[in-house]
């Protein structure tokens, strides 16, 4: 960090009264991680860095190579709105991880992510995304606990019903004054859910948002005496918790958008088709880092606006990857939205398998098969060769394994890390039994 960027961390610390900065890392299963400094210690740890003992984080380290240290990154500065009690006032700087020996630690989501950035930078493009994050708002009960019941029973884009309007307004305005930029907000489809989408960004700092857009929501609805979550089903028999994501490659060289071609029917140039090509072949494999849960699957079933069939198209909502339509005039705006994600997955993680399925389809080449704008939850998907999602984690990581691809952008150490994890929550789900199955088979059996 230059002495330059430090002092103005340190104006800036002052001229906000800001008595503690919260420096911010996640764990590989993308769970906030905080250590929180006086800011009399700021200066030292914008020098130094500080020390923690990562054997207690999930998937870091085991007990005998536990120390590393935290480094800020300055770009990241940002005050908490909900935490300006005056004498207590937040800040906070997001981190990257680095082991004794002064190397990045390899465990690190963020250092994965801008590994495989750096790789797409090497073949001359910049990769920019923008999540759209759902999320429902429930009640809690007398002690706080969440409950299961909506906050309201709005519908999509409802207003009169809509008792949470005011709320997403506060959070928008946090958001924004943390430095991020939103697009839109808006009721969705199931009473109680929530959509707010996210402008593009580079993918590090887009991540970077990604992950504070969901600290900041549940801040602000715990304010409000509510509970947010990002669970994908949190309900059954109504839409589930989604997160897509428009990506687009860059030129690194003219700045223009390499998914762009107004000669072809789509809007879509040949890198952005085998991009798009890319994303269907790893599709399976990924499905294992984007819908990390077991719950994850019972959103990805037909009739709910969550894909199902590995498919591309532009009207078909059901398609996996869809292109959506840009003004005419904006090549820009070229982009493509994969719609399998959801807003419990590790965003660094995330991005960096979207990035790296999509990469190799550019490197190879990979033809794009004709598009599928039919509703495939109405024909037979076999009729038109398409495969399909994995039905439940343990077949997601069932795909995982056979991916070479998707493991190297992991790297070794956080895919062997994340793929024990995983096949952990797998088992122990595997082995319990649900009320629903005590209900449906004790009376008959």
């Amino acid at each position: 960090m230059s002495d330059d960027a430090r002092q103005a961390l340190l104006r800036q610390s002052a001229e906000h009264h800001v008595a503690f900065v919260n420096l911010q890392f996640t764990d590989i299963l993308g769970m906030v991680k905080t250590v929180t400094i006086p800011v009399e210690e700021l200066e030292d740890a914008l020098g130094h860095g500080v020390w923690f003992d990562g054997s207690s984080i999930e998937g870091f380290a085991r007990s005998f190579e536990s120390d590393m240290y935290l480094v800020p990154d300055p770009a990241s500065w940002a005050l908490i709105p909900w935490d300006q009690e005056e004498g207590l006032a937040t800040a906070r700087l997001i981190c990257n991880i680095f082991t004794p020996d002064g190397k990045p630690f390899p465990g690190d989501p963020r250092h994965v992510l801008a590994t495989v950035a750096r790789q797409a930078a090497d073949l001359g493009y910049g990769f920019s995304v923008a999540p759209e994050l759902e999320f429902f708002l429930f009640r809690t009960d007398e002690e706080g606990r969440a409950t299961n019941n909506p906050h309201d029973h709005a519908g999509y884009f409802d207003v009169s019903t809509d008792q949470a309007t005011l709320i997403r307004r506060q959070m928008v305005r946090a958001l924004r004054a943390m430095g991020i930029v939103i697009e839109a907000a808006h009721h969705e489809v199931a009473a109680g859910q929530h959509e707010i989408d996210l402008r593009y960004a580079e993918v590090v700092r887009a991540a970077d948002d990604t992950v504070t857009t969901r600290v900041a929501l549940k801040a602000i609805a715990q304010l409000r005496g509510l509970y947010a979550t990002f669970m994908p089903k949190p309900l059954a028999g109504v839409n589930g918790n989604g997160m897509h994501v428009h990506q687009s490659l860059i030129d690194l060289v003219t700045g223009e958008n390499a998914f762009a071609d107004s000669d072809d029917p789509y809007g879509l140039s040949l890198v952005a088709r085998h991009f798009i090509a890319g994303l269907l072949l790893h599709a399976r494999a990924m499905c294992a880092v984007l819908a990390p849960l077991v719950n994850s699957y019972k959103r990805l079933v037909p009739g709910f606006e969550a894909p199902v069939h590995i498919s591309w198209g532009r009207t078909n909502r059901s398609a996996l990857v869809r292109v959506p339509r840009i003004t005419s005039g904006r090549a820009r705006s070229t982009r493509v939205e994969l719609r399998c994600p959801d807003p419990s997955c590790n965003p660094y993680l995330a991005y960096a398998v979207m990035l790296a399925a999509g990469l190799d389809g550019v490197r190879r080449q990979l033809p794009l098969r004709e598009a599928a704008e039919e509703d495939l939850f109405h024909v037979d998907p076999r009729a038109r060769g398409l495969a399909t999602l994995p039905l439940s984690l343990g077949a997601a990581l069932d795909a995982l394994r056979e991916d070479e691809i998707i493991q190297q952008a992991l790297g070794p150490y956080v895919f062997e890390r994340f793929l024990d994890a995983k096949q952990q929550e797998w088992e122990s789900y595997r082995s319990y039994v649900s009320q629903w199955e005590i209900e449906r088979y004790m009376p008959i059996f």
